[in-house]
């Protein structure tokens, strides 16, 4: 993929989350951008960072100990995981579900 293109398609999806991060009560769950970097802090004081990682046309998150990279698949339009082929917004979804104890689906 040409540095371009991906530049292009990380940017939206860190745009994509921040947006949707706007709707959660900051006291619940509170997010910050800087370039490239997509931070979100919970009330608990547990953080997770989703982050474009150009070097590797990747996307990277990271919730807790735990940690995964995406590819961007042109077919499904989606960042998916480089091991199982989940998709990047259904993790968030389930990693800040498993977090507040409540479903929560990113849309």
């Amino acid at each position: 993929m040409d540095p371009k293109t991906y530049l292009n398609l990380a940017e939206a999806c860190l745009q994509r989350v921040a947006q949707w991060l706007e709707d959660f009560d900051p006291d619940e769950l509170d997010f910050s951008t800087t370039d490239g970097v997509v931070t979100l802090e919970f009330s608990d004081g547990k953080r997770f960072v989703l982050n474009r990682q150009a070097a590797a046309d990747q996307m990277w998150y990271a919730a807790g100990a735990r940690a995964w990279h995406y590819n961007w698949n042109a077919e499904a339009s989606a960042w998916l995981d480089d091991r199982d082929g989940h998709a990047l917004e259904d993790n968030i979804g389930k990693t800040i579900s498993e977090q507040l104890g409540r479903t929560i689906a990113m849309s």
